[in-house]
């Protein structure tokens, strides 16, 4: 069974960052190993300008790594946008991967909704398994509070996680 991939998408300042530490947290402490990628729209830098790293970046190196005792960090240079499956395959083995963004994608969705941002959905309701939200929408999709991460964590944990976690 390959990986179950979930992205986790709403307008710009919607919460989606801050709902995603929050299901992060839940389904760490619950024992599951997660991954996540972020969908950036333009160019990013990571690397410090002078840094050493960014020094290799610069001089042309196609790969750059940093190692640590506690993580590591790889940079490749790449001629087009990888997709997000052709990332996902890089990954190491995980239980579930949470993107954020990609709303153009092909994933399931739970779509973050705030009142004071929007009051429509920007997904149609059959890329949805879920919306979160601070108001009521007309819809069978499952809807949850700003900060229920355990309720999403039950939905996930009951449709896509596999039924024998690698416990940490």
């Amino acid at each position: 069974m390959s990986v179950p991939v979930v992205s986790v998408v709403g307008k710009s300042n919607a919460g989606k960052t801050t709902f995603l530490e929050k299901l992060i947290r839940e389904l760490k402490r619950r024992g599951y190993r997660v991954a996540t990628i972020k969908h950036d729209r333009g160019g990013f830098e990571i690397d410090q300008p002078g840094k050493d790293t960014w020094r290799h970046a610069q001089a042309g190196s196609d790969v750059v790594v940093i190692s640590s005792p506690e993580k590591i960090a790889l940079i490749r240079r790449v001629e087009a946008e990888l997709s997000l499956d052709e990332i996902v395959a890089i990954l190491p083995p995980v239980d579930i991967v949470l993107t954020e963004g990609y709303k153009a994608g092909n994933k399931p969705k739970i779509e973050v909704v705030r009142q004071a941002i929007a009051h429509e959905l920007l997904s149609a309701e059959r890329e949805l398994i879920a919306i979160v939200t601070d108001q009521p929408f007309a819809t069978a999709v499952p809807q949850f509070g700003l900060d229920d991460a355990s309720g999403v964590a039950d939905l996930l944990e009951g449709s896509y996680m596999p039924h024998t976690s690698h416990i940490l």
